[in-house]
């Protein structure tokens, strides 16, 4: 490749962006907006090809909360995300990677274009970031590997020039058509330059929203238009993913404004809905562990922590845990979108609104979550379908609901994935050791503790149920909104909506000077990360390639080992502190040096 056509790769970095599809007024301020193009965002080493994770500035946001999506003005009803999304879990910004979730809860101001996403794999912990935006009409293709796509390569010549200081000034809403007889209101939202997202009516949970995303979707796949390269439904919208040299999407837009004026009513909506009996491990070890670890290492002072069933029965004003255990066995799961956290995850809803225990996410998300692990987030219960970041709170974990296999019952020939749009889905408990031998079945193609059953799903027979029920079910929703504001107003009293900005203002005290003694040795961490685990002390005699400490960055664990035989003279960091590259973690000297505050005979001791 000629020299002038190869990428520049730096420390800083400016990722070319479009508007949308969460922009503000609606979700932010202007001001938020504004600082988002200003500021010098760093990347942090909790970062992997799931998503990028940021450091900087806190928006002020437009809303006071997510209402049923959650309690964080970040939180929204499950949407479509497309890859290079900024995505704010929490007032966390998440750069979506391609390994990254299909759908999730949170808003996303911005979108990486096409052409710049290839810098997403060269980001690394302490890189700096600069978002510059520029009209959709005028991002470089993808395919374009010549010198108009080098405009948007930093450090390369006329970069300033070449690159179009403007945006769109349309906060990424492309249309909006108001309500009609019969038919919701419709928002036409930019997601990069390659997605148009259609979204219905208000933010509000209604089965009926979803309906029409349904007979959207339906419609527009039998079409097989050409350019259009997926579909991806949310809980009120529809993404559509199009490559944008052969289907621009505003060429999508007319087209998909034709299709939704002809659409029939939702209320004629039945569709295919299997009952799906699963098993449940009630607050299982593994959930236990992914939230002693999200105390370690990301916060230990979350409202949700140490025990997420208890904040669960705070939060909706129930009496008990034993509360929170009835209502997700007694409640019937409707599947509204798969994909929301990798591999066919579900997002799925309470049929019954007397069985939707509403909580908020993880502020910021967890870095690790356990595989099928089972959450609640906002009004909706996911099943994480791999390990990964997450931020729904637990309450227990399940069996496989993607195989590797695709072949063997309960899964469908050709079909990884165990679950379909509108299934419904029931728990029975089980203890954690029967679950490991129905998960271990399951991986050895043996599938087992698993109940289907075909059935259907009239709208309109749940709109009667609704009616049926409507004051038990208004007393419910009541309650429990009276607990939503009063744990609301406790988070606001502790400074929880603050605390970024808390955190920003602590100064970190001076390092102490670090001494090595003659003949002894310093370990220092080779990157940026959080010290998980701590497994030696001063004073300890150690041998060469003993673990020392567990560092964890960009998902994964590192162990620090000793590097000769020798006595442990220092241990700098504290397990859940964060280290950067190079920085002294544990300081050795050989076995006839003594720890200061030591005397021989302790050592001696320790030795033995």
């Amino acid at each position: 490749m000629p020299l002038d056509s190869r990428p520049a790769l730096t420390s800083v970095w400016e990722l070319a962006v479009t508007e949308g599809p969460h922009g503000a007024p609606e979700f932010f301020q202007r001001e938020d907006i504004d600082e988002l193009y200003a500021a010098e965002y760093e990347v942090h080493f909790n970062s992997a090809r799931t998503g990028v994770r940021l450091t900087g500035p806190k928006p002020r946001w437009a809303r006071t909360d997510g209402g049923e999506a959650g309690l964080h003005p970040s939180n929204i009803h499950d949407t479509a995300y497309s890859v290079g999304a900024l995505d704010f879990t929490g007032d966390t910004p998440i750069l979506l990677g391609p390994d990254g979730p299909s759908l999730g809860g949170f808003v996303c101001p911005v979108t990486v274009v096409t052409a710049d996403r290839w810098k997403l794999g060269q980001l690394r912990p302490g890189d700096k970031v600069r978002f510059v935006p520029v009209k959709a009409s005028q991002a470089p293709s993808a395919k374009d590997l010549g010198p108009g796509r080098q405009l948007l390569l930093p450090g390369s010549a006329g970069w300033q020039a070449g690159l179009p200081a403007e945006r769109d000034g349309d906060d990424g809403v492309l249309g909006r058509v108001p309500e009609g007889s019969g038919r919701p209101a419709v928002t036409y939202r930019r997601s990069g330059d390659d997605n148009l997202l259609v979204e219905y009516g208000d933010m509000v949970l209604d089965l009926g929203l979803r309906a029409r995303v349904h007979a959207l979707h339906q419609h527009i796949e039998q079409l097989r238009v050409p350019g259009i390269v997926d579909l991806t439904p949310g809980i009120r919208s529809l993404q559509i993913k199009v490559d944008p040299s052969v289907l621009p999407t505003r060429k999508l837009l007319g087209m998909v404004r034709e299709i939704e004026a002809a659409l029939p009513a939702s209320s004629e909506l039945v569709v295919p809905s299997r009952t799906v009996r699963l098993p449940l491990s009630w607050d299982d070890p593994a959930t236990r562990e992914a939230i002693e670890r999200y105390m370690a290492g990301v916060r230990d002072d979350a409202p949700w922590c140490p025990w997420n069933i208890e904040f669960i029965r705070r939060i909706n004003g129930l009496d008990s845990v034993n509360d929170v255990f009835d209502t997700v066995f007694n409640a019937e799961y409707l599947v509204l979108g798969l994909g929301d956290v990798y591999l066919g995850a579900p997002v799925a809803t309470p049929l019954d609104p007397r069985h939707r225990l509403v909580t908020t996410k993880y502020n910021p998300a967890r870095t690790w979550t356990p595989e099928n692990a089972v959450g609640i987030g906002g009004a909706y219960m996911c099943i994480y379908g791999m390990e990964g970041p997450g931020g729904y709170q637990f309450v227990g974990r399940t069996t496989q609901v993607w195989s590797r296999y695709a072949d063997s019952a309960p899964f469908e020939p050709g079909s990884p994935w165990l679950l379909r749009f509108f299934d419904r889905i029931s728990w029975y408990p089980v203890s954690p050791e029967e679950l490991l031998d129905l998960r271990a079945d399951m991986a050895a193609g043996r599938g087992r503790g698993i109940e289907i059953e075909d059935g259907t799903f009239s709208l309109a027979d749940h709109e009667l149920f609704l009616e049926e029920n409507r004051e038990s079910i208004t007393a419910f929703r009541e309650k429990q909104g009276a607990a939503f504001a009063v744990e609301r107003q406790a988070w606001a009293d502790a400074g929880e909506f603050d605390r970024a900005e808390a955190l920003a203002a602590v100064v970190a005290p001076a390092a102490d000077e670090v001494v090595v003694p003659e003949g002894g040795s310093l370990v220092t961490a080779p990157f940026a990360a959080s010290v998980w685990k701590v497994d030696v002390a001063e004073g300890d005699l150690v041998v060469k390639g003993q673990p020392l400490v567990s560092l964890e960055a960009m998902k994964m664990e590192t162990v620090l080992e000793a590097p000769c035989d020798g006595v442990v003279l220092r241990v700098l960091p504290a397990a859940g502190s964060q280290v950067v590259a190079g920085e002294a973690v544990v300081v050795l000297g050989g076995t006839d040096l003594e720890p200061a505050g030591m005397e021989s005979p302790q050592l001696e001791e320790a030795a033995v």
